[in-house]
């Protein structure tokens, strides 16, 4: 496997995204800056044109969609760009263009490319018997490293021996599903460092020991009732008759841990996060009007740094072992970066509140004399976080809800917590609701898995997380 062209050629692919940025885009985070009030539901067609893309043409059309999907989600972007552009002009669309690619698009995607990276140098060497109670306790692993290595770190670190230990098996689609419930999204809630939108809120001040004091019964309800239902369903699949392969492609083999330095550069991404949250030594710099702080500079540095010293230092053949591609970080980063383009009229049109022809939707979340209703901000907030990332949903309703940590800590934390829990957990209810979602797809497919479709995948969300939900918002809104 060449690893440096294979990254190069997909830093090309960013590189056309970054100038289209540079040249006329704007940004999720600056959104508040456009008038959605002067904006129709039109300018959100192109949005949902990539939602829809990624949702039907794997189905009705897979082989044009997974050759093409670069190319499909750039044209949905430049149908939103140029009439916007000529709407509002260039060199306000430039200054947007800048402000997405600094403070948003790229530390997004720098993290996860970090995590991707050296989390991809760690191998487990050997093989166990995927039986029930064996995945529901890898599932229960990496429910807790997700909230300490990040749900990228942890579904990359544990969904390659998780598919191994199961490849004799005829059914194990099940097994990701709840792999990307449990690992890539409910685990990481328990702290800041666990999913972007907890982490969004430690920028802004919400305390890391506010968000692992009022998520950890939440995280619990949740988490454990999904790996029963697990067990049970996995234990049905087990125990039929024709369920085993004749052959086992891996048979199973002592466990040994490879790559073992890249857990160090594991920890340096961890501080290298807190740092930028901690120091705040008021020093940046301004690019057309978006100003980056420098603590926010170095982080990003650090970041790319310690994936360089995991290519650098990673013995090729740990990576060749561990099935590694650059693939599903491509994929991501093409996807992602239309989505979080895309999406800015609709963010705008949201933040116009009443005068913005969402006015509805805003007016759901407040009572008659304006006070907050939790159940709303709960199920108004995880419903956007399903389709529109969590990352910049959780962002809307904390603005919308008071734009302040303290005030949420301190008078509102009941309203706090519905947006927490809303942008976390929801984020499983579809593949497009968390970055990881995709990663682990896109692996398990690359391993032969055949993976429920978009509307598929809904179906099981719909069906085990959808109830588990309500209860929650029973018992803790």
């Amino acid at each position: 496997m060449r690893l440096f062209p294979a990254l190069f050629r997909g830093c090309s692919c960013l590189s056309l995204l970054a100038a289209l940025l540079l040249l006329c885009l704007p940004g999720i985070a600056s959104a508040a800056e456009v008038d959605g009030a002067r904006m129709g539901l039109l300018w959100g067609v192109p949005f949902a044109g990539i939602l829809l893309s990624i949702a039907l043409l794997p189905i009705v059309a897979a082989p044009l969609w997974h050759h093409h999907f670069g190319k499909i989600t750039l044209g949905w972007t430049l149908l939103f760009a140029l009439p916007f552009c000529f709407a509002f002009g260039w060199h306000a669309s430039l200054g947007l263009g800048v402000h997405v690619l600094l403070a948003e698009y790229l530390p997004f995607i720098i993290l996860l490319f970090a995590l991707f990276t050296i989390s991809g140098g760690i191998v487990v060497e050997g093989n166990l018997h995927g039986s029930p109670w064996l995945n529901t306790r890898l599932l229960a692993l990496g429910a807790v490293l997700a909230s300490v290595m990040g749900t990228t770190g942890a579904a990359m670190l544990l969904i390659r021996p998780l598919l191994r230990a199961n490849d004799n098996r005829k059914h194990t689609a099940h097994v990701v599903v709840f792999f990307i419930f449990l690992v890539a999204n409910v685990g990481g809630g328990l702290t800041p460092l666990g999913d972007p939108p907890l982490f969004l809120g430690f920028l802004k001040g919400v305390s890391f020991a506010w968000t692992l004091q009022h998520m950890a019964l939440p995280v619990v309800l949740l988490a454990v009732p999904l790996l029963g239902v697990f067990y049970l369903i996995d234990r049905y699949y087990y125990r039929r008759e024709n369920e085993m392969l004749a052959e086992d492609p891996t048979p199973d083999a002592p466990l040994r841990l490879l790559g073992k330095r890249n857990f160090l550069l594991l920890a340096g991404v961890v501080l290298a996060v807190l740092m930028s949250g901690l120091w705040k030594p008021g020093i940046g710099v301004e690019l057309m009007g978006t100003r980056v702080e420098v603590q926010n500079l170095l982080r990003d540095g650090l970041l790319v740094v310690l994936a360089l010293l995991s290519l650098w230092f990673t013995p090729r053949g740990l990576r060749v072992a561990n099935e590694f591609d650059w693939g599903p970080i491509v994929e991501v980063a093409k996807l992602f970066a239309g989505i979080f383009l895309t999406i800015a009229p609709v963010i705008a049109i949201l933040r116009a509140g009443s005068d913005g022809q969402l006015a509805w939707l805003v007016a759901s979340v407040s009572g008659a004399q304006g006070e907050p209703i939790d159940s709303m901000y709960f199920w108004l907030s995880g419903t956007l976080s399903s389709f529109l990332d969590n990352a910049p949903t959780y962002l809307l309703f904390f603005n919308m809800a008071a734009g302040d940590a303290q005030v949420l800590m301190e008078r509102m934390p009941q309203t706090l917590l519905a947006i927490s829990m809303g942008s976390v957990f929801m984020g499983a209810m579809t593949y497009i609701g968390n970055a990881p979602n995709f990663m682990v797809k896109a692996i398990a497919e690359q391993r032969g898995v055949k993976m429920p479709s978009f509307f598929g995948y809904m179906a099981w969300s719909c069906a085990v997380l959808l109830p588990l939900l309500v209860v929650l918002t029973l018992v803790m809104l």
